[in-house]
């Protein structure tokens, strides 16, 4: 197989991977919180010594996630919250506390604040938040109040980049031995930050892959049909 067949299937494993990440986006255009990610490809040398030849991949680089703040936008459900600036919820799972910017919380029926996934919210001390029964409001502080008196409230904690380890679109655990810290980002009541990936961007860039998939399909097979039979007519008449 010559260099260039080598170069162009490497390159279409390379747009089978981003169709993947483009799918997972799309699935996940309305889950509040959700963080897309991104990668870039680099060129891997392939060494063929027995045979005396060589080729150039196209390789995929590690993955990052994306962290840019998703649009709010309201709610008027006193039960969601979103957050401005850099910041995480902590809830409680049954993997230990993961953090979260997915902030359409639920009122569960034993009065506990949960995740939309009824996993418990957890306040400043990593305790679960009782909510009781009555009318209730969260300010920008993250303090919650019910019937008028002050139940709870919601920190934000902050993790560095570089050491969140993303387990799924919305939610991020920290390296181990990393302990997060308060950050001081405010809370929006009654709003929930979106995606941070639009419809349009994803079907664009969708169309952009596809057809770079295509065009790479199509030059294997000029290289391996088209060309490596020419070179045998050509030698036969040798």
């Amino acid at each position: 197989m010559s260099g260039g067949a080598y170069a162009a299937l490497s390159g279409m494993q390379t747009k089978l991977s981003e169709l993947d990440r483009i799918a997972s986006d799309l699935a996940n255009i309305s889950t509040a919180g959700y963080k897309t990610e991104r990668t870039a490809t680099f060129a891997a040398e392939r060494d063929f010594s027995l045979a005396l030849q060589s080729a150039v991949d196209v390789a995929t680089g590690g993955t990052k996630t994306d962290l840019r703040p998703g649009t709010i936008t309201a709610t008027g459900r006193n039960l969601d919250v979103a957050i401005d600036g850099a910041g995480f919820f902590a809830v409680e799972t049954s993997a230990g506390v993961r953090y979260t910017r997915s902030g359409n919380f639920t009122r569960r029926a034993d009065g506990l604040l949960t995740s939309v996934e009824g996993e418990p919210v957890l306040d400043s001390e990593n305790k679960k938040i009782k909510l009781g029964v009555g009318t209730l409001a969260i300010d920008g502080n993250g303090e919650i109040r019910v019937a008028d008196a002050v139940v709870g409230r919601i920190p934000l904690w902050r993790i560095d980049e570089k050491d969140l380890i993303r387990e799924s679109g919305s939610r991020f655990r920290p390296v181990p031995g990393v302990k997060p810290t308060q950050s001081d980002a405010v809370l929006v009541p009654g709003a929930l930050e979106q995606a941070n990936v639009s419809m349009v961007d994803r079907m664009a860039t969708l169309t952009e892959v596809s057809r770079g998939f295509e065009a790479l399909q199509k030059g294997i097979s000029v290289l391996m049909n088209d060309i490596d039979s020419r070179a045998i007519v050509e030698l036969g008449r040798r």
